[in-house]
């Protein structure tokens, strides 16, 4: 299946709300500003968007949402649970809303052996005609899928056509690019990373920090991929502090606090999460300065 190569930057999209509700016009902004910004694919729904706090009928709406401001971009959605029940049930309820391929996280709270998370991604891979794009993120599910496991199932199913790697191992991330097949994307899942892994080969970032700064992660991205080492080198050092304090608390609260300096959306989160700190947004506006050179 490989014929979607998922490439340079993609935009793990936050979810703006007010007064408890999703804030629409604010979204159809901050969708409309990441295609202004050139960035190369974008992704609803995943752990960036608060997804464990939507409902049904907020994922769809979201959905339908980024596909009509999305101006033709690749949607990668996320839609995983911890059984393959839930995820097929996840998949089936957005299937008509236009993503244009599934990126389903490796099963959480459960614990899965390297066998049970092969079995797993085959049996999803066997419920649905879209590309799947594995996200591996043992900080937030408790096991890491192993390069071996990713190999195996890059040459067993076509259908997967790539990875968002969040495990933090550069090792690991290297050991599949070397390995993996060339039509498969290796996607940094920590901005941080995004250099180190696109310049061993990888083919991008699902990033958070993009949220704020579209269009400068676009670029490190963009000089990466076109081999510009030394340009995408400044980039990296100049967005490194934007990159750090993204995670100074539990992602996506630090972000959401850099889009109200930047007068984007409300910092507002859902429980169980709580609002930045005001250290964590000073924290943030010294972020944002360092790359834009402007004062908020």
């Amino acid at each position: 299946m490989r014929k979607l190569l998922l490439k340079g930057c993609g935009t793990a999209l936050v979810t703006p709300f007010r007064g408890g509700k999703i804030d629409e016009e604010a979204y159809i902004r901050l969708v409309l500003r990441q295609v202004e910004s050139g960035v190369d694919f974008l992704v609803p729904l995943a752990t960036t968007g608060e997804t464990p706090a939507l409902d049904a009928g907020e994922k769809l709406r979201l959905l339908r949402l980024a596909r009509e401001q999305a101006a033709g971009l690749p949607l990668l959605c996320g839609c995983g649970s911890n059984s393959v029940s839930g995820t097929v049930a996840n998949i089936r309820a957005l299937e008509g809303e236009g993503a244009d391929a599934w990126l389903v996280v490796v099963p959480f709270y459960n614990k899965p052996t390297q066998q049970g998370q092969y079995d797993y991604f085959r049996a999803i891979a066997d419920e649905t005609d879209k590309p799947i794009v594995i996200y591996n993120v043992p900080g937030r599910t408790g096991v890491n899928m192993e390069a071996s496991t990713v190999l195996r199932l890059a040459d067993d199913c076509p259908q997967i056509i790539g990875i968002k790697e969040a495990s933090g191992r550069f090792s690991q991330a290297s050991e599949i690019i070397r390995c993996a097949p060339e039509t498969f994307s290796v996607l940094s899942g920590d901005d941080d990373l995004t250099f180190p892994i696109m310049a061993a080969g990888g083919q991008g970032v699902i990033s958070v920090a993009s949220n704020a700064a579209p269009a400068e992660v676009t670029q490190m991205t963009g000089a990466l991929l076109e081999g510009d080492f030394l340009k995408a080198r400044e980039w990296h050092h100049r967005l490194s502090p934007l990159f750090k304090a993204c995670f100074v608390e539990s992602n996506p609260i630090p972000v959401k606090a850099a889009m109200e300096c930047l007068g984007l959306c409300s910092r507002e989160v859902r429980l169980p999460l709580s609002p930045a700190t005001q250290a964590t947004v000073e924290t943030m506006k010294a972020a944002l300065e360092n790359v834009t050179r402007e004062n908020y």
